[in-house]
Order: C-alpha cells, then structure tokens, then sequence
C-alpha cells in the first residue's frame, strides 16, 4: 500500500463518506481500503434503496445525509460483446449516474468528490503511451464509444463545476481492472475474467481446446482493483495545491494504471499457466480486436508519489483463488 497524506487521512477518517457502487468490484474494494484506514462513518446503500439514475431520490438522499466525501464508484460496466450489445443502456445508465450524483452532491454543498471513468475516454488511435491530453483529439474506438462519451461526461461535469463553483472534485481514469468480486459472466464480462472462468471450466470438463475471441495480438494494461481502491485512498488525501500541480491546465482527471501491458496471447498463456489447463488455444478472428493498444501514460499519479504494487500474475492468482472460492455463486 501507498502511505497517504497524513493530513488528509486524518480529515477522511473524521468525515462522513459515501461510496456509490459499493457492492460492485471497485465500490467494495474501495470500502474494504476505507475500513482498512480507519474510516469508521461510511455511508453505503443499494439501488432498492436509492436509485442513482433517479434525480430526485439522489437529491433526496444527500440532501438528508450531507456527506463530506463522496466516491462515485457506480457504473453499468461490461467489456466488448456488452458494450455492442448494449449500447443505449451503457450510454444512458451511465450519464444519469454521473449526472445526478455530481450535481446532486454540489447542491448538497459536497466539497471533495472523487469520480472513475475508464481508459476508453482516449481517442482509438492516441498515441501511446495515452497522456491525459489525450483525451477529446480524436475518434473514440466504436465497441465502447456509448460507454467512453459518458464517463467523458462525468470528467467534464467535475471540471466544470469546479471551475464554476470552486469544488475539489476528481476524477481517476483506471486501466483495465481485475480483482476480488469481478464479474464473472461470459456475454458481459472483460477479458480477463472471461478467460479465467474458460480455462477453469475447460480444465474440469477435459476440454481440449478454449477459443478466445479476436486475434490475440492486441496488448493491454491491466491493474488489480485493490490497487485502484488504493489509489483513489491516495489521491483522495492529497492537498488540493498538489493535485493540481500534476495534472494538465483545465483538467481534473489522472490515469492510473501499472503503465506495463501485455498481449492478449500472453495474458491468456498466463492464465492457463495458474488455472493448470493443459489444451490447447485457438483464436476466433470473426470477432472484433477493439484497439490495438492501450496503455496509460501514468507519470502524473507517479509524480504524485503513487505506484501499484500488485504485480500481475500475482493478483491473477488471487484473482483465481477467489472464484473457486466463491464458484457456486461469482457475479454473474
């Protein structure tokens, strides 16, 4: 773990913080590294309980608890099968969350607000490593533009109400995210637990083959999710004269990432390695690559003093330990 500010830590641990999403993979990651620290007055509830796609219910609810953090963890998430299948409601579920709870949470007079995006906000064919800059100087990859142009939304609404009204609003944009409650389902899952659940599944029906989709040639960047959960504890505590110092004029968001990639092919002969399947791997051309590689350019969380520290086939591993732990019933 990265030690953080100690100042800031100190005014988290005595504030009232709610965490949006806080069933999903990154909102209970991120309560398990609050409690971690010491952060006692979490404010946590479910969608029966307040719809985050219902403005008023949002308005209600901060309005009533005031909080004096708010991390906006929530979103309607899904790798490129759900994306294309999709696309209206990861458009819209995504831009009502964004835009409810950020407006929501000004009115309620919430100064500090953390909001996560995604790496897909970066034009398809952005030069990488993928700057902050980067972002709005081209074409978005088509199998998640419905996706990127809300998180795009969520980024531009924490600028601009910080340039309006003065907030210390923030906005992380992760890599590739893997870890402990990740979702399982082979029509909506991202890649790497996709491929986990394949080779697991192959190994204990004797399969001897496991079609991946796509060429295997495109590389990816991937970060544990308790290395995220970390982060956003990280930068949450940082002085607001530092944060600013690091990132670019007008803008409020950071990339964290490993800033290391890898193939397709060597991720999923990774895999098969710590499952221990023994067929072989054929790749499905017929289905869409997406981008061809993205990784984050991550000097700026650096510069900061912020590093992930879960090294890949480590929380690959661990990754795998808690699905067959919890097999009868992962996140579907």
């Amino acid at each position: 773990m990265n030690n953080p500010n100690s100042e800031g830590l100190s005014r988290l641990r005595e504030g009232k913080i709610y965490v949006a999403g806080h069933r999903g993979m990154v909102g209970s990651a991120l309560v398990r590294r609050l409690q971690d620290a010491g952060c006692e007055n979490l404010i946590l509830k479910t969608r029966s309980e307040v719809d985050l796609e219902n403005q008023q219910q949002v308005r209600d609810f901060l309005q009533a608890e005031r909080p004096d953090y708010v991390f906006l963890a929530a979103a309607r998430v899904g790798g490129i099968h759900a994306n294309n299948t999709y696309p209206a409601q990861f458009i819209y579920n995504n831009l009502m969350i964004a835009a409810n709870v950020i407006n929501a949470a000004h009115a309620a007079g919430v100064q500090n607000l953390l909001f996560l995006g995604s790496s897909c906000i970066y034009p398809k064919d952005a030069p990488q490593p993928m700057s902050e800059d980067c972002l709005l100087t081209g074409v978005l990859e088509e199998t998640n533009e419905p996706y990127a142009i809300a998180k795009i939304a969520g980024i531009k609404l924490c600028e601009s109400y910080n340039r309006e009204f003065g907030t210390d609003y923030r906005s992380l944009m992760p890599t590739n995210l893997y870890g402990t409650n990740d979702n399982f389902d082979l029509q909506t899952s991202h890649v790497l637990p996709a491929l986990l659940r394949k080779f697991h599944e192959a190994k204990v029906a004797g399969v001897t083959s496991v079609e991946i989709w796509g060429s295997g040639a495109p590389r990816r960047e991937f970060l544990h999710v308790d290395d995220l959960a970390d982060a956003c504890l990280f930068i949450s505590c940082l002085p607001r004269e530092k944060y600013a110092a690091h990132i670019k004029p007008r803008l409020s968001h950071l990339n964290i990432g490993t800033g290391v990639d890898v193939s397709i092919a060597e991720l999923a002969n990774i895999i098969k390695g710590i499952v221990g399947y023994e067929g072989d791997i054929e790749y499905n051309s017929n289905y869409p690559d997406g981008t061809m590689q993205k990784l984050l350019d991550v000097s700026a969380a650096t510069g900061l003093g912020w590093k992930a520290d879960i090294g890949l086939e480590e929380g690959i591993a661990a990754t795998y330990q808690w699905y067959l732990n919890n097999i009868k019933s992962p996140r579907t």
